[in-house]
């Protein structure tokens, strides 16, 4: 049984990024660092918030990172980067979370996961999201589908999350130059490929100018030997008409001298016969 939760190809609205702006408004009006805590908080809970890039960016928030308060930090960059596996490994470097925070640290890995691979194994879900349940897991993953963070169908026969769309995750600080040399890589790769269709190209190109001249060449032959052979065969007819009606070369009697001899030699008998009375 194939279970088809696929929700659209339409990319999600941009109240995602309201939502976020209401936060990073809060942050910058915090006039107290209990406050701005319970903003962060507030981010963390929120179900339709997915990305934290500019409240991580906001001052107030970041000079957390070295205050008595930068498990709350720690907390906003592991949700804005890490995955629920980063989390389990030292919980302790992070707020305690609850349910409502658990669970959207288990979307944002499966948005993690569904970016680098649309085809994602159950094993591999229940693995990073320490799951033991695969009807929990399936709870899980359609949540995260109607929340629009990803689109996708599950194979329940053969135990797959077919992935069709992925939101995007923060882009963790210094990632960009590596998002620079990949772009560069792929260009250079064109450019390759570019350069070999080229030659590709030219040398089709090539082989079809030979192949006309061949061609050419082949038929212009052709058109010789036909009018060899054409002059040929004239020739010989004319030479056979010659030998047919023509005087004999060699000595010969011709046809009308072979159709008068018989009749001088016509009647031996007779002509022995008035030799023999004359003679008497």
């Amino acid at each position: 049984m194939t279970q088809d939760m696929l929700l659209g190809n339409e990319e999600p609205s941009k109240s995602k990024e309201t939502f976020l702006e209401k936060f990073c408004l809060l942050a910058k009006a915090a006039t107290t660092t209990s406050a701005l805590l319970d903003v962060i908080r507030q981010a963390l809970e929120a179900p339709n918030v997915f990305v934290f890039g500019e409240l991580l960016a906001e001052p107030s928030v970041a000079q957390l990172k070295d205050s008595e308060d930068a498990k709350h930090f720690e907390t906003l960059n592991l949700f804005a980067y890490g995955t629920y596996k980063d989390y389990r490994s030292q919980p302790e470097k992070y707020i305690e979370l609850t349910p409502a925070m658990q669970k959207k640290l288990q979307h944002l890995t499966i948005v993690s996961l569904a970016i680098k691979a649309k085809s994602i194994p159950y094993a591999l879900l229940l693995s990073e999201l320490e799951i033991d349940n695969v009807r929990h897991l399936e709870d899980i993953i359609i949540e995260a589908i109607y929340a629009d963070i990803i689109h996708g169908k599950l194979f329940q026969n053969t135990r797959v999350l077919e992935v069709d769309y992925a939101q995007g995750r923060d882009i963790p600080p210094g990632y960009t130059s590596q998002i620079v040399e990949t772009l560069q890589a792929w260009v250079n790769s064109c450019y390759s490929v570019s350069n070999c269709i080229d030659m590709q190209i030219k040398y089709a190109n090539a082989e079809k100018s030979k192949r006309i001249l061949n061609k050419e060449r082949v038929e212009q032959d052709l058109i010789n030997l036909k009018k060899v052979l054409k002059s040929q065969a004239s020739d010989s007819d004319e030479s056979m008409q010659i030998d047919t009606h023509g005087p004999g070369t060699s000595g010969g009697l011709g046809q009308s001298e072979l159709r008068k001899k018989p009749s001088k030699l016509r009647n031996p008998r007779s002509a022995a016969a008035v030799g023999l009375k004359f003679s008497k």
